[in-house]
């Protein structure tokens, strides 16, 4: 079962049917994706997050490499990618602050307002502005107190050239 993808549709209030549509598939296909009985094709991935405004890699996130994923599940390291209005596409082990359901689409201030967001916004909008990797250390007030990351940020292109977004990789730093 996908259940991010379940989350994601009712967080936007939208129907198995409108989704759909909105990706130019049969209703039934649509709900078989959803409940993970069927796995799209890289085509239809990408037309149902074109549709929802999501990286289509997600579709295919609990497929990452066994070694990668016991590497960096619970490690002090998070990856995300988003969008050119700096809405999350992707992320890969978020801090327990953040559940995925609501990370995805929305920016960083819209989850927490506060310095080490607007910081990073501003960080991110500078790479996909100039599109020259930027690398700095930020601080965000999390439920343990002020954590400080070093975060390491670039361009992200599609498979055509075209800038889509930027990718960070945020890895929590010791105090």
């Amino acid at each position: 079962m996908r259940s991010w993808l379940i989350n994601l549709r009712k967080e936007q209030e939208l129907t198995q049917q409108e989704i759909a549509e909105g990706a130019h598939i049969d209703r039934a296909y649509y709900a078989q994706i959803e409940n993970g009985t069927r796995n799209p094709s890289m085509t239809v991935a990408s037309q149902i997050a074109s549709y929802l405004h999501i990286n289509p890699s997600l579709f295919y996130t609990e497929h990452l490499s066994e070694p990668f994923e016991k590497a960096l599940v619970n490690s002090p390291i998070v990856i995300a990618h988003c969008d050119l209005n700096l809405r999350y596409t992707w992320m890969f082990n978020p801090h327990p602050d953040f559940r995925m359901n609501v990370v995805m689409g929305k920016t960083d201030e819209e989850l927490d307002f506060n310095e080490g967001t607007t910081a990073l916004m501003n960080l991110k909008q500078r790479v996909i502005d100039d599109g020259m990797a930027r690398r700095e250390i930020l601080a965000f007030p999390l439920s343990e107190g002020l954590t400080r990351y070093d975060v390491f940020a670039q361009p992200l292109y599609d498979q055509h050239g075209r800038l889509t977004g930027a990718a960070t990789v945020s890895v929590e730093m010791l105090t």
